[in-house]
């Protein structure tokens, strides 16, 4: 049993001497067990440890303090720096004092979408961390495919400021940011609202109506304008309804057997579902159509518009209050209050101009293949074309996924 100098335990802040061992080269079985077993003949203690490999390369660091003056510096350095020629390992050594420089102020995790990652890309947006006096602590990959994720741990800055100008950079370049406010909500359970038409499904439930009225292209156009935010959306809705005059209910049959679901929604839902997250649909689409497929997807609440039907017909008119765009915050609040989550914890995903207060009102509000007005007013954007692209927004990693999924299959 290897005797030792009693350490005493280190303040919260500590100032002493310090050693910082660095070992890289080819990743090998047992490199960090052999480590530790040489630097616990020496009388110090571990303050940090932070290991990565990269395609079979290994970086390992390890800071610790001084060991005392009678055990000589120089045999740490020696039995340290012999483990190079014997692991295939370089082995550097730097001394120092204290504990890692405290991070600053201001700490954001930022992560960057790219199909594909450009080091263009990646160029600018750590050159504007750097202007917004932010320095980056960590990156870690969260995803390859289909899109790939990276992740950047940045202190020193205002995430609000980091926001604003890494959006523009990121816009330049083809590439998607989003950047919260690190700390411990960022853990907590979430509520999740979904548009539904072009976000949730491909495509728009009441053009995929008209088509059986022989009026989608008309209402197509109307749609599109109301999207882009050109024209008010409850006057919008009834005008386009007025049109469905007459079509049978059956068709709303049809409609739903006919939707397709955004790739990667299902796995979205799925994985989130997993961790306790809470789901809602807020759209300005049908009830019978949205009530299915939240029935389908396991989803919490949801609110819609009513359709009238007389007689097996739609009557070409709307029952009750609009769900329009201030319609849809309102409802997130609600349904946040029901399930128990603050509104700062809760995310809302949309494409149009009637999703833009409910955008607003989230913790994090995401615009999904946005409208350019919309885009352009959302904190968050996402311009890829997979739904699943938001769980590493909350830092989930694609091999989480994947070992989820398979556990779910054994």
């Amino acid at each position: 049993m290897t005797s030792h100098v009693p350490v005493p335990r280190l303040p919260q802040h500590f100032t002493g001497p310090t050693v910082l061992v660095t070992l890289v080269g080819p990743d090998r079985v047992g490199v960090s067990t052999r480590l530790f077993g040489v630097l616990d003949a020496f009388p110090l203690e571990v303050i940090d440890v932070e290991q990565l490999v990269v395609r079979g390369q290994l970086i390992l660091s390890v800071l610790v303090t001084e060991p005392v003056e009678d055990a000589g510096t120089s045999a740490l350095d020696t039995a340290v720096t012999a483990l190079g020629p014997e692991l295939g390992l370089a082995v550097s050594i730097e001394r120092g004092t204290g504990d890692n420089r405290p991070r600053r102020v201001g700490r954001a995790q930022v992560v960057v979408l790219g199909a594909p990652l450009r080091p263009r890309a990646l160029a600018a947006l750590t050159e504007q961390i750097r202007t917004d006096g932010g320095n980056i602590d960590r990156i870690v990959r969260m995803a390859r495919y289909p899109v790939t994720a990276i992740r950047m741990e940045v202190s020193g800055a205002d995430p609000d400021v980091l926001q604003a100008t890494l959006a523009r950079v990121a816009y330049e370049h083809g590439v998607d940011v989003a950047v919260q406010e690190n700390g411990i909500r960022r853990h907590a359970q979430r509520l999740v609202v979904m548009d539904v038409d072009s976000t949730l499904i491909q495509g728009e439930v009441i053009e995929m109506l008209a088509a059986h009225a022989g009026c989608e292209a008309e209402v197509a156009a109307v749609t599109e304008r109301a999207m882009r935010g050109e024209l008010d959306f409850a006057q919008s809705l009834h005008a386009r309804v007025a049109k469905l005059e007459g079509v049978p209910v059956s068709a709303l049959d049809e409609v739903y057997a006919s939707l397709t679901y955004t790739p990667g929604a299902r796995t979205m839902i799925r994985t989130l579902k997993r961790l306790g997250y809470r789901f809602a649909l807020v759209s300005g689409g049908f009830t019978p159509i949205i009530a299915r497929i939240a029935e389908e997807l396991g989803i919490d609440y949801f609110r819609a518009n009513d359709l009238e039907i007389s007689g097996g017909v739609l009557t070409g008119r709307v029952l009750g209050t609009v769900v329009d765009r201030a319609g849809k915050a309102t409802a997130l609040r609600e349904f946040a209050e029901h399930a128990g989550i603050p509104v700062k914890n809760t995310v809302a995903i949309g494409d149009g101009a009637n999703d833009l207060d409910m955008l607003a009102a989230a913790g994090l509000g995401i615009a999904f293949n946005a409208k350019p007005t919309v885009r352009d007013q959302a904190r968050t954007s996402v311009n890829v074309p997979y739904l699943d692209t938001i769980v590493y927004l909350m830092g989930i990693t694609r091999e989480e996924v994947e070992e989820a999924d398979a556990s779910d299959l054994s």
